[in-house]
């Protein structure tokens, strides 16, 4: 059977098991999460096994370390992996819940309720966790799932994806509710784009390649998880000693992901007294700083920062920084480039905190606290799809409420229109 033939089949039996999914009661779906969670922990040796071999794939074929980073599991990720998938059993299920309802005039019953968007196709790189939040998210929520992940990550997603389908036949619920096409030929993506007929959702995790080429081939409705350019600016009225732990958790704790801070920006008025400072701890953790001439002028024999140092994604110990004008200056600079997903401010003044998270158009903004907190865990809900950066529909972590849309439900008692 040709490829083409073969995914507009999977994606077929997707539509099909969308619609018994969303008729399954909260109870049952839980049971598959717990089950699913079972199956992830009872499995860690075969998903270690079969990451170890990526692991050497990825080795010979020269991956980037990030990522490496991402692909690599530990028997910690596992449990948390299956922790997370067994979270989401403990929420509420958004599904048939209503979010207004009215009467109008005429005695019309009008209430807006949440139902699940059907089929969703998700397209990712590296993370081999994200087949189990993403098949997870999918089924709490009600969509049945299609999941391509990358070739470098081949050997560890079959392992998982066959552990969750197991739990989720246990629990009674039909397999092609989660279901994975072939990784290794390239044709795949293009045809998944193409089955409009069958999928409402395509999201896309990935590199800025993977994106771009997602959003411009696509006959299905795209949310984009686009790249992540975290700052963080340090007002002149900051706490250094709370400055330094929010800049260097923001970098170091978990470099390859996208919530990690990529710029550092400075305000003129602290610059002597913290950059110093910050510049030497980053050092410490192995960062190489990449700094604009006022930031070489105050810590010498740093590396000098290029244009287009500033709005990259580097995904490794690398940091550019910036010395600038207040708020205003940051707010500019992070507006040129950012990229819309996570940016924050230290400082104790409170009209500043204000001004910074009222101007900076982020899917998350913070004050006096670190950008790794982009994360739908971080957030209470138990797992995310991914971090959007869309303005239309979801923005930020992406769980099980993005994850619906809504009908109205209309009721009456012979009404008719004038």
């Amino acid at each position: 059977m040709s490829l083409l033939r073969t995914i507009e089949r999977t994606a077929k039996a997707a539509k099909e098991a969308s619609r018994a999914l969303s008729r399954a009661s909260a109870r049952k779906k839980n049971a598959a999460l717990s089950a699913m969670a079972r199956e992830l922990l009872r499995d860690t040796g075969r998903i270690m096994a079969a990451n170890r071999k990526d692991l050497r794939l990825a080795a010979a074929c020269g991956l980037p370390k990030a990522m490496v980073e991402r692909l690599t599991l530990t028997e910690a990720r596992i449990a948390e992996m299956a922790r997370s998938v067994r979270a989401l059993a403990s929420l509420a299920d958004p599904c048939g819940s209503v979010d207004r309802r009215w009467r109008r005039p005429n005695g019309l019953l009008i209430s807006r309720v949440r139902v699940p968007i059907g089929v969703i196709g998700i397209i990712y790189e590296s993370r081999p966790n994200v087949t189990a939040d993403c098949a997870a998210l999918c089924l709490k929520s009600g969509n049945a799932v299609v999941l391509k992940g990358g070739r470098e990550a081949a050997c560890s997603n079959a392992a998982i994806y066959t552990a969750l389908r197991r739990g989720i036949a246990g629990a009674g619920l039909p397999v092609a509710c989660v279901s994975m096409i072939d990784p290794e030929d390239r044709k795949a993506v293009g045809y998944l784009l193409k089955m409009d007929r069958y999928l409402d959702l395509v999201i896309p995790r990935g590199g800025e390649g993977l994106i771009r080429a997602v959003v411009e081939n696509s006959r299905v409705p795209v949310i984009k998880h686009y790249k992540g350019v975290c700052h963080v600016y340090v007002d002149g009225k900051a706490d250094i000693g709370k400055a330094v732990r929010i800049c260097v958790n923001a970098k170091v704790q978990r470099p390859g992901v996208c919530n990690a801070m990529e710029a550092l920006l400075v305000d003129r008025r602290i610059a002597r007294r913290f950059l110093p400072v910050i510049v030497g701890e980053m050092r410490a953790n192995g960062v190489e700083i990449r700094g604009c001439r006022a930031t070489r002028a105050i810590v010498p024999g740093t590396k000098p920062a290029k244009a287009s140092d500033f709005g990259q994604e580097f995904l490794d110990l690398v940091l550019a920084v910036r010395v600038v004008d207040g708020v205003g200056g940051a707010a500019a600079h992070i507006a040129e480039y950012g990229s819309g997903h996570s940016d924050a401010i230290v400082t104790e003044d409170r009209s500043a905190s204000r001004r910074f998270l009222a101007e900076v158009d982020s899917a998350c903004v913070y004050s006096n606290a670190s950008t790794r907190f982009t994360d739908g865990c971080q957030f209470g809900f138990g797992a995310e799809i991914g971090i959007s950066t869309d303005k239309i529909h979801a923005r930020g972590p992406m769980a099980l409420e993005e994850l619906t849309s809504y009908k109205y439900v209309v009721t009456g008692n012979g009404q008719i229109r004038d």
